[in-house]
């Protein structure tokens, strides 16, 4: 895969950069979303990092939160190299614990109580460079967010008291000669409330970072890199919904290489009202993209006649819209022979956003994270061995925010910058069970209804996502003066920053009774009308969320595990990701997320049965099969170990709000 997958130029090739590594804390993510909102650029990447793998130098480094205990076999450690690069460091929480683990293992134990929740900070000065961190929060007490189990014994050596809390004596520490520091607590929850003063003392302040990030920069830079990455010939083809991603990702590419790039919305036939003829004036009249419009709606709604089950819902649809791509390209590139745009199609353009990234990147030991409606970091298969495309993905380094700043930036106008997300499969996946023409033309009305409530109402800015969705039982309504069985709608907005968590909007429940009222006298088939209050976690945004689930084995931890004369074959797989240094699995061949995470958990040891017969074709010796086996076993206890865990931190893992 690493051949058919390439990114442009990354952007800590040109931006002082602070990297995060990530300890698996919930809120580890906020950390980078503080540091951009300050003009400073961040990423992202596991604490098994190794500096030696690391393509760029950061101006300075924070290690995050995590669940785990720094004193227990297992835990997590950072390579002891990024303490070695002259760098300013911060540590969070787990960070500060393992900033005082490496020096002494004493000097962290287990406390005897957890510290959740608000505490107020008292900050110290020592009129020395150890106040730079609170620098211009000195005179007074701070409220700050406590979330720990584990706590410093004793301060380090070497290491000063530079802020207390009535039940931590250590909440900030900084060491006397070196710009390394450490908090107890969490700055980048907004329950810190001067926590982003303190990221910028760190980032700007110590480590010297430029607050030069911005979508305007972003732009010039990243239209250079295309042009490099793609060529003066190369076509590139890319979906379009309508929605602000593939928008936006479609205006940078038209401004980046012109009629090159060739749109195609492909109409599903389970599309919102009116979206494609929207869609097309947006995208071809107001910003002059070459744009294709296959109408392929009966071909859609045919296959999913009879088909409930959401698994193979989206299996039909994502095979058909492969189907359809793979003829636009082959008929793309004949419609421009002999013309100046002649060229092979060799790209294919993916909105893929910052947080998709990050759940594929973040500690977990292997990984299992649900990736919906779209692959991060690849493309089905078949596109590849067909058509030879390679992936290019111009927003994969922004969070929603900064890809509508950038929409901005483009000339996109305000409202369709501030569009809510829609799903590829469109409205199938709003409805449960059976996708009918009728079934479809009840969600699309009672959602055209609900969104056009929620715009008169001035609350469409102010919501994240929202949508009216059909669920498969029926009540009984009394419609005149007779009693009919009817459909239920339910309604669904929730607002979020980053869509990786998110709270239902509180309407008012006037603005919900009128919603019903219009949705059951004007949608024929509707009786009742509910609104989902589910937070994310434990609910999700949409209403049926993927089972496929999508497997990370980080290339360092496989290393780890495996002989030395197969380290060679394990970068040259075709599972291998380059853009995280992992083996990237997925399954979706089962209704349950475990039993596909299972299946991905064979299809690394198919592979790794195949390197085994690679490098050894003829009959195996019993001193291999014996180290076959022993590898097997330790995947085994480690995907036994990290389920435990999982479920053992699902009741006390609960993170703060954003």
């Amino acid at each position: 895969m690493s051949s058919n997958v390439e990114q442009a130029e990354a952007p800590h090739q040109a931006y002082d950069t602070i990297l995060t590594l990530d300890f698996g804390s919930q809120v580890t993510h906020l950390i980078t979303r503080r540091l951009r909102e300050l003009n400073v650029y961040s990423e992202m990447l596991p604490c098994t990092t190794k500096l030696a793998d690391l393509p760029f130098k950061p101006k300075g480094i924070i290690l995050s939160g995590g669940p785990n205990s720094v004193y227990e076999k297992d835990a997590p450690h950072a390579d002891p190299a990024f303490f070695e690069l002259g760098v300013p460091i911060l540590g969070i929480c787990y960070g500060l614990q393992e900033i005082g683990w490496r020096l002494s293992k004493d000097n962290v134990i287990a406390g005897t109580e957890r510290e959740y929740g608000y505490a107020e900070l008292v900050p110290h000065r020592h009129n020395s460079n150890v106040d730079r961190l609170f620098e211009g929060l000195h005179e007074k007490e701070t409220q700050v967010w406590m979330s720990h189990g584990d706590k410093l014994g004793k301060l380090p050596e070497g290491f000063v008291t530079i802020a207390t809390t009535q039940n931590s004596p250590y909440a900030g520490i900084a060491h006397e000669t070196k710009p390394i520091f450490g908090l107890q607590f969490h700055p980048e929850v907004t329950h810190s409330l001067r926590g982003k003063d303190m990221l910028k003392n760190f980032a700007v302040g110590i480590c010297g970072a430029k607050a030069n990030w911005n979508m305007s920069n972003f732009i010039d830079q990243e239209i250079v890199r295309i042009r490099k990455l793609v060529g003066d010939k190369a076509q590139v083809i890319g979906a379009v919904s309508g929605g602000v991603d593939s928008t936006v990702a479609a205006k940078l590419m038209k401004e980046a290489i012109g009629d090159r790039f060739h749109a195609v919305l492909v109409d599903n036939g389970v599309m919102r009202l009116n979206e494609c003829k929207q869609v097309k004036e947006t995208l071809q009249e107001h910003l002059g993209i070459n744009l294709t419009v296959v109408d392929a709606s009966q071909k859609f709604l045919g296959g999913l006649k009879g088909v409930e089950d959401p698994e193979k819902k989206r299996k039909f649809i994502g095979n058909t819209f492969i189907d359809i791509f793979e003829e636009e390209a082959v008929r793309i590139e004949k419609a421009a022979e002999n013309t100046p745009n002649a060229g092979k199609v060799e790209w294919f353009l993916q909105g893929t956003l910052y947080p998709d990234v990050i759940e594929s990147i973040s500690f977990k030991g292997p990984s299992s994270t649900i990736k919906t409606h779209h692959n991060v970091g690849g493309l089905p298969q078949r596109m590849m061995d067909g058509q030879g495309l390679k992936l290019i993905e111009p927003l994969r380094e922004l969070f929603k925010d900064e890809v509508r700043a950038l929409g901005r930036q483009l000339g996109i106008n305000e409202e369709l910058v501030m569009r809510h997300p829609f799903p590829g499969p469109g409205i199938a996946i709003r409805i449960i069970g059976e996708v009918t023409p009728e079934r479809v033309e009840i969600a699309r009305k009672a959602d055209h209804i609900f969104i056009g409530m929620i715009k008169e109402a001035g609350l469409y800015n102010k919501i994240s996502q929202a949508y009216a969705g059909l669920l498969t039982n029926k009540m009984v309504g009394v419609m005149g003066d007779k009693r009919e069985e009817g459909y239920i709608i339910s309604l669904r907005a929730v607002v979020t920053t980053d869509f990786m968590t998110a709270d239902a909007y509180p309407f008012d429940m006037e603005f919900v009774m009128k919603v019903a009222r219009r949705i059951v006298n004007e949608v024929e088939g509707v009786a009742n009308v509910e609104y989902n209050v589910t937070g994310k976690p434990p609910g999700t945004i949409e209403m049926q969320t993927e089972t496929k689930a999508t497997t990370v084995y980080p290339v360092q931890e496989l290393l780890s595990v495996m002989p030395s004369f197969l380290h060679g074959s394990v970068r040259a797989s075709k599972y291998y990701t380059a853009s995280n240094d992992a083996l990237t699995f997925q399954a979706q061949t089962h209704r349950s997320r475990t039993a596909n995470v299972d299946e991905n958990r064979r299809k690394l040891m198919d592979e790794v049965t195949r390197m085994y017969q690679e490098k050894t074709p003829a009959e195996t010796s019993a001193e291999k099969k014996s180290k076959y086996q022993e590898v097997e076993k330790r995947f085994h206890e480690e995907r036994i170990k990290h389920k435990k865990k999982a479920s053992a931190k699902k009741q006390s893992r609960r993170g703060p709000p954003e």
